[in-house]
């Protein structure tokens, strides 16, 4: 086994999670996916065609038909995007990995944002190359920011790829048009990729673009920049077990990711397209509902944690999580696991995203019944004031 594997850290979610899965008293909000399932006529499209007998290979960049369907639903928000520049994959995950195979060299240069999702950090690792941070900070209130001028004096000739989640996994945080058409301008200067991770864009609350959407670097760039934009079926269609997602890129690339998709995955299953095709033929009668929905579990979680005494929290602009603080305490990890085994809460550590979220926890908000949100807010309290506000 390569060294970069094995030195490779599990993940602290996952750790967590492993501590309290299977366990009937524990209120589970560790993962980032909705306990609600898939829409019916999303599921039944994928009966329908294994019925058909479409149980066999499909072109690598994916089918025709779902490729076209992409193009139209991203066309209706960010203006025309041709279905040549549209590579289907297994899920955001495959979608990342596959980007960072086709842009990285070993001992490349790689800039992060942080904090953020553990897998985008950890694939250009295990890919050899050399992964930088820039930190985003947090105010008083629990907001995180990002500090322009340190950024884009640490984006150089020398950095391949900046990788940017926004709105981000796990604070929420989200970057302004002003601010994208900023970096955008840099990385052409410096012959910088930009990964863009915008599996969140639909998941927007702040009320502020003609479309819904958090602004998107499609909005400011040209289907010539170097820009990989990711998206995924999981979080706005309520797919997250089906593992489909996409891929936005210079036109003049999507043949050659081809090639890799046949050497990583072949392709995405035909059955699990056409539900794809379904649900974005059908988009407004599920993505609306469930962004109204979110921002109404975003309200009541946020709310409530700020009224217990000691919680640091701030509503989210995007994502579908309360990024959080409880003072006193400095472990996430340790903390996450106690509030498993003796509050019957499940969160993510903070310190699984970056070392400068140690402290933190993560919430996923994604509650079909917002009753549980308060539920899990009364157990917190009731171990505060039962532990103590001790590290």
């Amino acid at each position: 086994m390569r060294p970069a594997i094995q030195n490779l850290e599990p993940s602290r979610i996952r750790e967590v999670a492993n501590a309290g899965i299977g366990r009937d008293d524990v209120l589970a909000f560790w993962f980032g996916e909705s306990d609600e399932v898939t829409p019916d006529f999303v599921r039944q499209a994928a009966i329908e065609s294994l019925q058909r007998g479409e149980t066999f290979y499909a072109h690598n960049l994916g089918l025709p038909a779902l490729r076209s369907a992409i193009s139209s639903y991203m066309g209706r928000l960010h203006g025309p995007v041709d279905m040549e520049r549209i590579v289907v994959t297994s899920g955001g995950v495959n979608a990342l990995m596959l980007a960072m195979q086709a842009l990285l060299e070993a001992g490349d240069e790689v800039l992060a944002v942080t904090p953020v999702w553990p897998n985008l950090t950890a694939q250009p690792v295990i890919l050899g190359a050399l992964v930088r941070t820039l930190a985003l900070q947090p105010d008083a209130q629990g907001a995180w920011r990002l500090d322009m001028e340190q950024l884009l004096a640490a984006i150089t000739p020398a950095t391949k790829v900046l990788i940017i989640n926004a709105p981000n996994n796990p604070t929420g945080w989200t970057l302004t048009r002003q601010e994208q058409q900023t970096i955008v301008e840099h990385c052409r200067r410096t012959g910088t990729w930009i990964l863009a991770d915008e599996v969140y864009e639909r998941l927007y609350y702040a009320g502020d673009t003609a479309n819904g959407c958090a602004p998107s670097f499609l909005d400011v760039t040209t289907p010539e920049d170097r820009l990989i934009v990711v998206h995924s079926f999981s979080k706005s269609f309520l797919m997250t077990g089906w593992r489909l997602g996409w891929l936005v890129m210079p036109t003049d690339t999507t043949h050659d990711m081809g090639k890799l998709v046949e050497f990583n995955t072949s392709c995405a299953s035909v059955f699990v397209q056409r539900a794809g095709v379904a649900a974005l033929e059908r988009t407004d009668e599920i993505t609306p509902r469930v962004v109204a929905h979110l921002r109404q579990c975003r309200d009541t979680l946020a709310s409530l944690l700020q009224a217990v005494p000691g919680v640091v929290a701030a509503p989210a602009p995007g994502g579908m999580y309360v990024f959080f603080r409880l003072e006193g305490y400095g472990d996430s990890l340790a903390l996450a696991k106690r509030l498993v085994a003796e509050a019957g809460i499940g969160l993510a550590p903070g310190n699984a995203f970056a070392p400068e979220s140690q402290g933190w926890l993560r919430w996923c908000f994604a509650s079909k019944d917002p009753q549980r949100l308060v539920q899990g807010v009364d157990r917190l309290r009731n171990w505060l004031d039962s532990k103590g506000r001790s590290a």
